[in-house]
């Protein structure tokens, strides 16, 4: 159930919690918390599954700092911490060191360079900054750090040790102060979690033992029965999973056994992470998640024990809200659940209803892609940048913005508050009938969806449609459009009859889109891969609906025939 906008009082609660936080945190008495025992060494030495780039290591031996498609360039040996970053998305990757383990990857050289940057940073960062030390950045930079330190100080002194154990011992005692009602509290107390069992002594313990009692209280909150991601983003499931093969390990190093939710949640994330990985290796494109590369979604399924589902004609996520229906080249998810609502909704998407189409291992539609590392404008969640129905460039739900979303972060409001969603099956075809309210307070109107796989014949076909809901508003003619936005190297050509798109990937002979909309067009589009727009198209299908009776576009994709 999506949330609705935030009264006034919400927004000065969350405005009063913010500046005392902010205030509070950077206090002397807050600062001087931190400090407790200092730690004896390492006790373990975690280690991130996620696949490294030894060639994006060697740029960073080189200077060359590169993030999302933007630039900085330091040299060998300078020092980006004293220097603007092209961005503040470009920033927050630089400070979450991300990069940490690519560095590590080129060896020696490597490990050396790290120990200069970290003793840089803690020198400029190391005592407290608004900025660097803010939830997101502090969290990764908690787990990279507690995964590389003990590598990096092979190569350290006994005191540049000590320093540095002590900035990560201060760093995860802060982040167990950080809000729990948060949309990624989980992440955190794992991150904090990995840190102190990683940190030798008593101030090691100290850390790891309320973090993992949080963790265990957290993640059932975080994980779905079904192993989705309270985001409903498939891409935040895969990360936390990452996240937690590498508690695993780190418990198992220390001889302690892992909390029974964390252990339960592994298993689903685990599971749910076979259903929403899709024909190309990569995951379905939906809330605020992307595709991701091929090879870290194979990294995590390596790492986990459970076995490889069989092909099956329908796959579910129920409380997730996906539904994946396979012909025999053709795949389609669809999402069939409202976004995600309150601390979970940072990164929802208003595009209920989307769907996404392979053609054998070819993405065919997709969604923008949009997530939290696209350098690009929050506006790209909205509902004209997944594949479903709009009523014209407006949109079912919308990011909160001005004063609201600077007391809340960029929640997701109005979006649909109901979605419906039923499946059924024959021996020759399968199909959903969906439908949602969400344009319902601005139109009375509900958008209805209905979309059949021909198993026997191989095609898709869909019809949307606008239904009037009782006590509509005044009649008027309405745009109604259907956009189907394309995966990068996805090419669409207009039919003479110029309604009939062909939609190919390479020389392959295509698929063809018909449909009954009044006018059709291919229009230009982006889709983010890596944090980074790529030039795409979309179809759009349009046509005019009065408000008091609705309307209907009919389509379908079927194999071009020799």
């Amino acid at each position: 159930m999506s949330a609705r906008a935030p009264k006034g009082l919400d927004i000065a609660a969350a405005l009063i919690r913010r500046q005392w936080a902010l205030e509070w945190y950077g206090t002397p008495l807050h600062l001087m918390g931190l400090g407790g025992r200092r730690p004896e060494g390492f006790a373990a030495e975690p280690h991130d599954l996620r696949p490294t780039d030894a060639k994006r290591g060697a740029e960073i031996l080189e200077g060359r700092w590169v993030f999302s498609g933007e630039t900085m360039a330091v040299g060998a040996g300078g020092d980006p911490w004293d220097r603007p970053s092209p961005s503040k998305p470009f920033a927050e990757s630089l400070h979450r060191m991300d990069w940490l383990g690519d560095l590590l990857a080129t060896g020696e050289p490597g490990e050396r360079e790290a120990l200069r940057l970290l003793l840089d940073w803690r020198r400029v960062f190391g005592r407290w900054n608004g900025f660097s030390w803010s939830q997101a950045i502090l969290e990764r930079r908690v787990f990279n750090l507690a995964c590389g330190l003990k590598r990096i100080c092979a190569r350290a002194s006994d005191a540049e040790t000590a320093l540095l154990t002590e900035s990560l011992a201060r760093q995860a005692r802060h982040l167990l102060h950080l809000a729990r009602e948060h949309g990624r509290a989980a992440e955190h107390a794992c991150a904090a979690a990995i840190a102190g069992l990683s940190l030798g002594g008593e101030a090691g313990l100290k850390i790891a033992e309320p973090a993992t009692a949080r963790l265990n209280l957290m993640i059932v909150k975080a994980v779905f029965p079904d192993g989705g991601h309270a985001s409903r983003s498939p891409q935040a499931g895969l990360e936390l999973l990452f996240d937690l093969l590498t508690l695993d390990e780190a418990m198992s190093q220390r001889g302690r056994p892992v909390p029974e939710e964390v252990s339960r949640a592994m298993d689903r994330l685990a599971a749910a992470l076979r259903t929403l990985t899709l024909p190309d290796g990569r995951l379905a494109c939906f809330q605020g998640g992307e595709a991701g590369d091929p090879a870290r979604i194979a990294a995590a399924k390596a790492a986990t024990d459970l076995p490889e589902q069989p092909a099956k004609a329908v796959k579910a996520l129920d409380w997730t809200g996906y539904q994946r229906l396979a012909a025999k080249t053709l795949t389609l998810v669809a999402d069939v659940e409202a976004p995600a609502s309150g601390m979970f909704s940072e990164t929802a998407c208003a595009q209920a209803l989307a769907i996404e189409v392979f053609a054998g291992a070819d993405r065919l539609i997709s969604n923008s892609g949009w997530s939290p590392r696209a350098l690009a404008s929050q506006a790209l969640r909205r509902t004209p940048c997944g594949s479903t129905l709009s009523i014209g460039e407006g949109s079912a739900g919308a990011p909160l913005s001005g004063l609201s979303g600077f007391a809340l972060g960029p929640r997701l409001a109005d979006a649909p508050h109901r979605v419906e969603s039923r499946l059924h099956e024959t021996p020759e075809g399968l199909w959903l009938d969906l439908a949602h309210d969400g344009w319902g307070g601005d139109f009375s109107l509900r958008h209805e969806r209905l979309l059949y796989v021909d198993i026997r014949s191989d095609e898709l076909r869909g019809e949307d449609r606008l239904t009037p809901l009782p006590g509509g508003r005044r009649p008027t003619m309405l745009p109604m459009c259907v956009r189907f936005h394309l995966a990068p190297g996805v090419r669409a050509s207009l039919a003479r009859d110029g309604k009939s798109v062909l939609i190919q990937v390479g020389s392959k002979p295509g698929w063809w889109l018909r449909n009954d909309a009044g006018e059709v067009a291919i229009e230009g589009a982006v889709h983010f891969e890596d944090g980074e727009g790529r030039r795409t198209a979309q179809v759009v299908l349009r046509t005019q609906v009065a408000s008091d009776h609705g309307g209907k576009i009919r389509w379908k994709l079927a194999a071009v025939q020799p």
